[in-house]
């Protein structure tokens, strides 16, 4: 047998740097597909309105595991795309996978970048969180448990979420006012939580999408990106919050500060970076699955009343 092609690779692969060794072994796996049987288990409800900006609907589907009862926690979905792209269709995997464990979940829009600058993206972000408080007990959910998640620009605005209840600047008018925007546990993965660091100062002076989303650099704007900073809103009300990064991902995205800080303040915080994924890893099947057990385990400790580790009781 000849062995030479083979030893020939093997001898190149080990001279490829980790980074791109790893790079290639991540693109090499299978994307994300969802299962027939949680196809089978979720009820899908699409393209609901949630709140309205003048003539602009915003729409949620929502997901709902089948035959079940009582009032379940809920979680909603944030999608990613720099701000700037995508809608609700891009997080019904992850929404669809958590319905199936036992949660309401909704993959929302928000208005983006192109359409909008900050606030508006949590403005919609805090209507819908409204929307299903409202609407709990049409659609079978327990009002006081409510989370959220989101990838990348949605990891930013769930941990936004997260630590920015009661911010009036941030509430915005998209519908049911008086009713709490406040979560009660977040799961940012692969976000940004503080657009006030260096290295974000210096990411803004280059990166359009950066600049149409809050309206100009750090230096231009300050006050808008200490305004979207996670951080900056931090206090000791804030409920649980759980960063995911993939092992490739940018090192901003471990929220170290952001994690300190919840320290000090005696907020529950933690942080699982996925061996070999990068910052996109929902589009892989091998981290989305290590990504939905993690998620399910933190919001059933979190939201489920039987098993909750702290107090889950919305404030105005």
């Amino acid at each position: 047998m000849n062995t030479a092609p083979i030893t020939t690779l093997a001898l190149g692969l080990l001279l490829l740097p980790v980074a791109a060794q790893k790079r290639a072994e991540w693109q090499s796996l299978p994307p994300t597909r969802i299962s027939p049987a949680i196809e089978a288990s979720v009820e899908t409800h699409a393209d609901i309105v949630f709140a309205r900006n003048g003539e602009r609907e915003m729409l949620l589907n929502l997901y709902r595991p089948k035959d079940a009862e009582g009032a379940l926690p809920a979680i909603v979905c944030i999608h990613g795309g720099g701000w700037h792209k995508g809608d609700r269709r891009h997080h019904a995997h992850i929404a669809k996978a958590l319905a199936a464990r036992g949660f309401v979940t909704v993959s929302i829009d928000y208005r983006l970048s192109d359409e909008a600058t900050f606030p508006a993206h949590i403005h919609d972000c805090k209507a819908a969180v409204r929307w299903l408080r409202a609407n709990s007990g049409k659609w079978g959910v327990n009002p006081r448990a409510i989370g959220a998640t989101g990838s990348s620009a949605g990891g930013h605005l769930s941990a936004l979420l997260a630590t920015s209840g009661g911010v009036k600047e941030l509430e915005g008018e998209g519908g049911n006012p008086g009713i709490s925007s406040r979560l009660q546990a977040a799961a940012p993965m692969g976000a940004q939580s503080d657009f006030m660091s260096e290295r974000n100062r210096e990411k803004s002076a280059e990166a359009e999408i950066w600049q149409k989303f809050l309206g100009g650099s750090q230096e231009q704007v300050p006050e808008t990106y200490q305004l979207a900073s996670p951080r900056h809103h931090l206090d000791g009300d804030d409920p649980p919050i759980f960063f995911l990064s993939g092992e490739l991902d940018h090192p901003s995205t471990h929220a170290e500060e952001f994690r300190k800080d919840c320290r000090s303040l005696g907020v529950p915080s933690s942080h699982l970076v996925i061996p070999g994924a990068p910052h996109g890893f929902l589009g892989k099947q091998k981290f989305f699955d290590i990504a939905v057990g993690r998620l399910d385990d933190f919001f059933t400790r979190q939201l489920k009343p039987e098993k909750a580790s702290r107090p889950a009781t919305p404030r105005p």
